[in-house]
């Protein structure tokens, strides 16, 4: 009698070109859970499913060639596997786009298409994305001046407990810019800020300069 066939491993999955064994595999060989730690392994699994179409191996594998963590750095091969998975929706890989356009680092520098890619990220909500494009609202730079809409997105970061939206909101409400002037709302934007030691807001309040 014929013995019960057992599952395929997740690395014989991977190997026989399953996108999500490879992902896991990928994981398992960058963490060191479930198999020994090997950057280069992982990084040889994360580019097969990034070849493949995957968003998050292309996301990953665009963080490993901006940090020179695992492959050497080369910040246009960063910029070229961030640019698939954004265009994919993936909103990490969204911000990390629009910060090399912001930078000038691995894609010449257009604050244009920066905001534009914060933009795509800031509305699947992150707070780093939001507060960068409250800034080019801000001050203009790639996005019409219009510091009501540099409230808004400061407001959404600061929500999320970015310090630095906070300390901008804060700002807002103190000085009547983008927003009606509230001193009470400051205080409270403000405090918020210095409870995570901006020390710019802490100042004000008189905790520290």
């Amino acid at each position: 009698m014929d013995k019960p066939k057992k599952p395929n491993s997740v690395k014989k999955a991977a190997e026989q070109g399953d996108i999500n064994a490879m992902l896991i595999v990928a994981s398992k060989y960058l963490t060191g859970e479930g198999a020994p730690q090997d950057k280069a392994k992982a990084m040889k699994w994360f580019a097969k499913a990034a070849r493949k179409g995957e968003p998050h191996a292309q996301y990953n594998l665009g963080v490993v060639y901006d940090t020179g963590d695992g492959k050497p750095q080369d910040k246009a091969k960063a910029v070229k596997w961030f640019a698939k998975a954004a265009k994919q929706g993936f909103s990490d890989a969204q911000f990390y786009l629009g910060a090399a356009y912001d930078t000038g680092e691995g894609a010449p520098q257009d604050k244009a298409k920066a905001a534009k890619w914060y933009a795509k990220a800031a509305k699947q909500g992150d707070p780093a994305a939001q507060f960068n494009l409250g800034v080019a609202y801000y001050t203009g730079e790639g996005a019409p001046q219009d510091k009501a809409k540099a409230v808004k997105w400061f407001a959404k970061a600061a929500k999320q407990g970015d310090s630095d939206a906070q300390f901008n909101l804060g700002e807002a409400y103190a000085n009547g810019e983008g927003a009606p002037q509230d001193k009470a709302k400051a205080v409270k934007w403000y405090a918020k800020a210095a409870k995570q030691g901006n020390i710019e807001a802490q100042c004000i309040l008189g905790k520290a300069c």
